[in-house]
C-alpha cells in the first residue's frame, strides 16, 4: 500500500502506516466493510468506508500519536484540524477520528463504535426504555467501558434501561439478544452553580457525561434523559461540551442547545507502553509521547430567560 507522504515538523507523520493504519484496515476487512483509501485532506490519508445500510461513503481518519515534544505535537494537531475541516466541507459530514491511544487501550469499544458508525448496530428506541436514577458504582462501571474519559464528578446520575422489544425497524434479531432490564445508556449532570444574572439568581448545571453501549443506536435516548433531568431538577440552564475528537456537536443543536464558543485544545502526554493518556503537567517525561486534541465546542440550553 503506497501513499503520498509529507513531512510535518521533523517527523514523517505517515510512518505509522505499516502498523496502526494496517491494523485498522485489517479490522475493516475482517468485518466485511467495503472501503477505499483517500487523501483529500490536504494530502492526509483517510479511509472512505461504505455504510452497510445506506451505501453512502463514511470517512474514517486514523490519527497516530508520534510527537516527542510540544512543537511536534502542535504541528500534528494543526495538520489534523486542517484535514478535519477539509473533510467536513468536502463530505458534508464530520469524520470519525480514531486516535492511536484509544484504539490501543479500548480496542473492543473503538471497534464496536466504528461498526455502529458504519451501520452495524442494534437499533433501539428510547420510547421502549425507562430512565431511573442510579448510584455511582453502577454509573462508573458502565462509563469505564463505554466513555473515553470514564466516570466524572457529578451530582446526578441516570440510567436508561431497556423495558421491552417493540417497534425495532432494523436489527430485530440482534435486539432480541439484549434482555429487558439491561442498562443501555448513562447520563451524568453536575450540581448547581448559581449566578446573579441581571438581578435574577440562575441555577446552571453541566451535562458532564453521556454514553450508550457502543454496539447500539438508541433513537431519542439523549432527549429522553435530558427531559427527565429537567423535570426532576428544574434547571435554569444546562451547558455541555462537544469533544471535537469525537463529534462536532450537531446532536446538541437538535436538542435545542446553542453554540457558545470554544474550549481550547488540551495537551496530553501518552505512555507508549500502556497508551495511557493524561493531561500534560508541564514536566518533561522521558520516553513519553505528546498529543494535543482538537478542543471542544461549548453549548448551552437556556430554560429561563435572563440577561448574560
Amino acid at each position: 500500500m503506497i501513499f503520498l507522504c509529507y513531512v510535518c515538523g521533523r517527523i514523517n507523520i505517515w510512518d505509522f502506516m505499516d502498523g496502526f493504519w494496517d491494523e485498522v484496515l485489517r479490522f475493516l476487512e475482517d468485518a466485511g466493510i467495503g472501503y477505499r483509501t483517500d487523501g483529500a485532506g490536504g494530502g492526509r490519508p483517510s479511509i472512505l468506508c461504505r455504510h452497510l445500510r445506506s451505501g453512502d461513503m463514511v470517512r474514517v481518519v486514523p490519527a497516530d500519536i508520534l510527537a516527542t515534544n510540544r512543537e511536534e505535537a502542535l504541528e500534528q494537531q494543526r495538520d489534523l484540524a486542517a484535514a478535519v475541516n477539509i473533510f467536513s466541507i468536502c463530505d458534508g459530514a464530520y469524520p470519525l477520528i480514531i486516535s492511536r491511544d484509544r484504539w490501543e487501550r479500548r480496542k473492543n469499544m473503538m471497534q464496536e463504535r466504528i461498526l455502529a458508525h458504519l451501520g452495524s448496530y442494534i437499533q433501539i428506541y428510547a420510547r421502549n426504555c425507562e430512565v431511573r436514577r442510579i448510584d455511582k458504582p453502577l454509573a462508573a462501571a458502565f462509563l469505564a467501558n463505554t466513555h473515553s474519559y470514564g466516570d466524572a464528578a457529578c451530582r446526578y446520575r441516570y440510567g436508561l434501561f431497556l423495558s421491552r422489544h417493540t417497534g425495532h425497524c432494523r436489527g430485530e434479531e440482534a435486539a432480541e439478544t439484549v434482555a429487558p432490564g439491561t442498562l443501555v445508556a448513562v447520563a451524568e449532570f453536575s450540581g448547581a452553580r448559581r449566578w446573579d444574572k441581571g438581578g435574577k439568581i440562575i441555577s446552571s448545571y453541566e451535562w458532564t457525561r453521556y454514553a450508550c453501549l457502543p454496539k447500539m443506536r438508541i433513537s431519542g435516548a439523549m432527549g429522553k434523559m435530558l427531559e427527565y433531568f429537567i423535570s426532576e431538577v428544574h434547571p435554569d440552564d444546562i451547558m455541555s461540551y462537544a469533544d471535537l475528537e469525537w463529534s462536532e456537536g450537531a446532536v446538541y443543536e437538535k436538542l435545542g442547545f446553542v453554540p457558545e464558543g470554544m474550549k481550547e485544545p488540551v495537551e496530553f502526554v501518552v505512555n507508549p507502553s500502556t497508551w495511557e493518556r493524561r493531561a500534560d503537567s508541564g514536566n518533561p517525561d522521558n520516553g513519553y509521547l505528546r498529543f494535543i486534541n482538537l478542543g471542544s465546542r461549548k453549548y448551552r440550553l437556556k430554560l429561563t430567560e435572563y440577561q448574560i
